[in-house]
């Protein structure tokens, strides 16, 4: 359970923000970054915000090397501020395999197995350079949160910084090209198809069986309120929430739910969303209404698709190397060197 509120946390990011711009807009430093760089763009996790689609952002001042800090986290680096319609921005530029480094400590445990871990680094990696590839053209590259990869600033770990370095520019790739390489926590027994989830098919994506019962979100359970639901769906009165369809893999692919106002479908995925990623799990989960609040009862965590993260570790423990686990959840690709490393 989280000690703030989402206001208060959304708040104090834009506290922090306005600080930083003033700090900014003083120093004029100008920024020491390598060519091998990214550009994360900075979001709060409970709120996220970014830039609507054509948005005309200006630069406040000019991009400074220097040490932005909120929420408890460091961002080092060069940093710029923008503003935009809808209020202030801050984008991170560091060195890529850097990113990678704090990427892979916020999204796994530092005492994972080595392989697991380098596993990891390669996917980040490989995810990183997709978005790049497809975001060249704006501010960022890549947003700070689980929109895209958690990046938790300067943060790393001596055997994950050796999980990264052992692999350093290494990323999968099918037919020569960098994969748009998606993964998740927990599955729950068996792997997502990418078309069931985000409409999309991809040759390298199949849906294969996995061991993550070592998971804490192996299997959960979730008593959410009526009125909650109600507030997250923007509804009155409801009356009742069913399944519309399941995917090939048993997941729920779609709710009917009816209320005053009459009946309306929506993906589960667009449930979770609303609801919150950790408040529903997943799209592995029954329903039960009780009195006035709905018991969902699930398995996995995340959208299901790609590697799952606690079936690696499983893996990893058994003796396969990271090549290997890769070769298992994302067929049909090979790692290269990417183009643009130093």
């Amino acid at each position: 359970m989280r000690a703030i509120s989402n206001k208060q946390s959304a708040f104090r990011f834009k506290r922090s923000l306005i600080l930083f711009c003033l700090i900014a807009v003083g120093c004029m430093l100008s920024a020491d970054v390598s060519a091998a760089t990214i550009r994360v763009l900075i979001v709060d996790e409970d709120s996220p915000r970014i830039p609507a689609k054509n948005e005309p952002l200006e630069r406040v001042g000019e991009k400074i090397k220097g040490d932005f800090f909120t929420g408890g986290v460091h961002y080092k680096g060069g940093i710029e501020i923008w503003k935009g319609k809808n209020g202030l921005y801050v984008v991170n530029e560091i060195p890529f395999e850097e990113y990678v480094k704090s990427v892979v400590t916020a999204e796994v445990g530092t005492n994972w197995e080595m392989e697991a871990l380098k596993a990891q680094a390669v996917i980040s990696r490989t995810y990183a350079v997709f978005q790049k590839n497809m975001n060249g053209n704006l501010h960022y590259h890549i947003t700070s949160s689980v929109l895209h990869q958690v990046y938790k600033g300067d943060s790393s770990d001596d055997r994950i910084a050796y999980a990264v370095e052992k692999t350093s520019g290494e990323i999968l790739t099918y037919e020569g090209k960098p994969i748009e390489a998606l993964y998740h926590s927990t599955s729950g027994g068996k792997t997502e198809l990418p078309e069931e989830v985000f409409g999309k098919s991809y040759p390298y994506l199949k849906s294969v069986k996995t061991n993550s019962e070592a998971s804490p979100y192996w299997i959960w359970e979730r008593k959410i309120p009526l009125s909650e639901i109600e507030k997250a769906l923007n509804i009155t009165g409801f009356k009742d929430m069913t399944v519309a369809a399941y995917t090939s893999t048993g997941r729920v692919k779609e709710v009917t739910v009816t209320s005053g106002s009459g009946e309306q479908t929506i993906k589960s995925n667009e449930l979770r969303k609303r609801l919150g990623w950790q408040r529903l799990p997943s799209a592995n989960f029954t329903m039960t209404k009780l009195n006035d609040s709905i018991i969902f009862e699930g398995k996995g965590y995340g959208h299901g698709t790609g590697l799952c993260q606690w079936s690696a570790l499983e893996m990893a423990k058994k003796g396969k190397t990271y090549r290997e686990i890769l070769s298992y959840f994302y067929p049909g690709t090979e790692i290269q060197l990417y183009e643009g490393r130093r």
